[in-house]
């Protein structure tokens, strides 16, 4: 039984009149989220000296297409970031030399961030052993339910896009 069956199983016998599916459905996307970082992705990332936030800086710019440049403002939205978080992040991939910082020539006061010949090298290399791990961690789903799953998930994303709940109103 996991942690989120548990706890759902606690409330319906504490306070059985409570609906308890959006508990447990939520308690297990936490879990989820937090064990695939922690224990199959993060060691990854690690064994080849990066923290997944740098990773993420990383995979933006080669998937950014030729010329792998883009501007702090591009990658700070791109990566859902905070702009110090992106500035610590940088500043970490320049001396791994894996960026460099150069000027916007479409904006004389303005910087790009671009990949070097060893970061382009180094997510040649890690990202079709990240793309593969990936795998394995679905590896017990089948193929039609890991595509449900990315629909749904997909679906809960749209919803929350739209639906502002905000707490005004709930717990009065």
């Amino acid at each position: 039984m996991d942690r989120a069956q548990l706890a759902a199983e606690q409330w319906q016998k504490e306070w059985p009149e409570i609906n308890n599916l959006p508990m447990l459905t939520l308690g297990r996307l936490t879990e989820l989220s937090g064990r695939i970082m922690q224990d199959e992705i993060e060691p990854l990332f690690s064994q080849h000296g990066l923290h997944p936030g740098e990773f993420d800086v990383l995979a933006t710019l080669r998937r950014s297409g030729a010329p792998y440049a883009l501007t702090p403002t591009q990658l700070y939205e791109a990566t859902m970031v905070s702009s110090g978080g992106m500035t610590n992040r940088l500043d970490r991939l320049e001396r791994s030399g894996f960026v460099e910082r150069q000027k916007n020539p479409n904006d004389r006061r303005g910087t790009l961030v671009a990949l070097t010949k060893s970061g382009f090298e180094k997510m040649s290399e890690l990202v079709p052993i990240h793309v593969a791990n990936e795998e394995r961690i679905l590896s017990s789903l089948t193929t039609a339910e890991i595509e449900q799953l990315n629909a749904l998930t997909a679906k809960l994303l749209d919803g929350l896009g739209r639906v502002s709940l905000g707490l005004n109103g709930l717990g009065k």
